[in-house]
């Protein structure tokens, strides 16, 4: 379809609306020339795809299906509604997502998923043997580069890691042991 051609394939339509894969076809056939519209309000494609999808949204036959079958211009229907959300982004700053260096709280559970977790550790840690628990724990628990852990145990840094990678081995097999049962 051009950019000059009209989008009127909804003419003719009864009031009562439309059927979910009609609707989709129409929004699927004006979705490149309406975010072609949106870039260009926006300047930013992530912008414009996430207003192109809320106007999916709020048009969608569940909410609004009967508004666009009985448009004259179904295009300039869904453009006049992206561009109404584009307005309420900029007049409620306080509705658009915004980046946070924070994640979110998470959700209590009362500690059940923690505690199953550490017991968990503890059964897979418990079958290694000293040191390669050592080294797991200090590598990969707490962090520590593989120097830092073979200074705090008084071993060399390859033989931490030679370590750590068979106690890791161990893990990994006493885990696809229990998986495959």
């Amino acid at each position: 379809m051009s950019i000059t051609e009209p989008c009127d394939t909804a003419v003719g339509r009864p009031l009562g609306g439309m059927e979910p894969a009609e609707f989709d076809a129409l929004f699927t056939e004006a979705m490149p020339r309406l975010r072609r519209r949106l870039l260009a309000l926006t300047g930013n494609p992530h912008d414009a795809d996430d207003l192109l999808q809320d106007t999916y949204v709020r048009l969608s036959p569940r909410a609004r299906g009967r508004a666009l079958a009985s448009q004259r211009h179904p295009f300039a229907y869904a453009s006049a509604t992206a561009l109404n959300l584009l307005r309420d982004s900029w007049r409620r700053p306080s509705r658009r997502e915004t980046a946070t260096a924070r994640l979110p709280e998470p959700g209590w559970d009362g500690g059940m998923e923690r505690c199953e977790a550490r017991c968990a550790a503890l059964e897979l840690l418990a079958l290694l043997s000293p040191k390669e628990a050592a080294a797991v724990i200090l590598v990969d628990l707490e962090g520590l580069s593989h120097d830092a852990a073979g200074e705090r145990l008084g071993a060399h840094r390859g033989t931490v890691q030679r370590n750590r990678m068979r106690g890791l081995a161990r893990m990994r097999a006493a885990l696809a042991d229990t998986r495959a049962r």
